[in-house]
């Protein structure tokens, strides 16, 4: 009898450990196989970086930086293009990288009130860097999407030297995902949202290239995983009788890719990204700001600031070859997005709201009853 008891409470472990262990590797997302990190890291030469501010019982808040590679930005710029889906936000920056097709500084996320603060700190980290001596004119690229839900956004916590830290800390390594950076107070389809990471591989038959996603997740819908309509089964969807709020907040999605790809094709790719926001339930709502930045790390499209001949010589991915490019895309940020869920925890912040993180066990439930749990 005792050793039936204990064979028991053995099972009764793993299945509760089953549950508790569920990750977006255990779902079966798109074909295409991601990157080794499976993080927007991937592509070589990306760096990303965190500052993550809780303190009390109101500041949950923080920044995220992105670097397309790891030299003097506003000298050797990179090309980029952005796509909005919705423009109920504040994309700093955004005007002049449509009219020049380029990135000269980091791309960084925040939150809404903070946006001039990060403005500030991105000019002051490219006028000091060495060769900068005699610029004038800073292109800072700033996100946001506002945490005012979890986060006391009115007291403005955020400052320079924040931003900085997030920039001189980014790495190319692991990507930390959830409650950091700029997703530290963010909701995404009702439940605590935050930071999520993917990447895909193309095979050396579709190019090879690397195509990695960032996104800052604070928007609503009715979330889908993989197909199934988890938000439904859950009975937790924006305007249902279990989540009053609506819809309204944001999504910042960042996409990186080897592929040479020149400013008109990678907003082509931006906007194949934003279906993988659609993919997961986001309905871009009138007060969501949902925007997607692209860049280009290829070397052969390099922009010097300061030309040597009044001619570039570069070499761009044709059109009849950027599709698996696109596909890529789309299965990095609808991955993204729902690793951005998984990765996040439980938080209590401002008057005591709860950010309460997806239910594991539930979650697995309905994606094995739709067959998408891999084997």
């Amino acid at each position: 009898m005792q050793k039936l008891l204990s064979l028991l409470f053995t099972l009764l472990a793993l299945s509760a450990a089953a549950q508790r262990e569920l990750s977006v590797s255990d779902i079966r997302i798109g074909v295409l196989p991601a990157g080794k990190l499976n993080a927007i890291t991937d592509v070589a030469g990306v760096r990303v970086g965190h500052t993550t501010l809780i303190s009390g019982s109101d500041v949950r808040t923080g920044v995220t930086a992105i670097l397309p590679h790891g030299s003097n930005l506003f000298k050797e710029k990179v090309p980029a293009a952005i796509f909005t889906g919705n423009g109920f936000g504040k994309l700093a920056g955004s005007t002049q990288v449509a009219e020049l097709g380029n990135l000269e500084s980091p791309v960084i996320l925040t939150n809404t009130l903070a946006v001039g603060t990060a403005i500030q700190a991105v000019t002051r980290y490219t006028l000091a860097l060495p060769g900068n001596e005699e610029v004038r004119s800073v292109n800072a690229v700033v996100g946001e999407t506002n945490d005012g839900y979890l986060n006391n956004i009115r007291r403005q916590v955020v400052d320079t030297s924040h931003v900085l830290a997030a920039i001189r800390n980014a790495s190319d390594g692991v990507v930390a995902e959830g409650n950091v950076g700029a997703g530290t107070g963010t909701m995404c389809f009702g439940f605590k949202g935050g930071i999520g990471t993917s990447s895909r591989k193309l095979p050396a038959s579709l190019g090879g290239y690397t195509v990695g996603v960032l996104v800052q997740t604070n928007f609503g819908g009715v979330l889908q995983i993989a197909g199934a309509p988890v938000g439904r089964e859950l009975n937790t969807f924006e305007f249902s009788d279990q989540l009053m709020n609506n819809a309204d907040g944001s999504c910042m999605i960042i996409v990186a890719t080897d592929a040479p790809l020149d400013s008109r094709n990678l907003e082509r790719l931006a906007k194949r990204a934003f279906l993988g926001l659609g993919k997961t339930g986001g309905i871009a709502s009138n007060g969501s700001g949902d925007y997607v930045i692209a860049f280009s790390t290829a070397n052969s499209l390099r922009i010097p600031h300061q030309p040597a001949t009044a001619l570039l010589n570069t070499h761009a991915l044709s059109n009849d070859f950027v599709s698996p490019v696109f596909m890529a895309a789309i299965e990095a940020t609808e991955e993204a997005i729902i690793r951005s869920l998984f990765a996040a925890r439980d938080m209590e912040g401002f008057r005591g709201r709860q950010g309460r993180s997806l239910p594991a066990g539930r979650v697995r439930t309905i994606l094995k009853n739709y067959n998408l749990l891999k084997k």
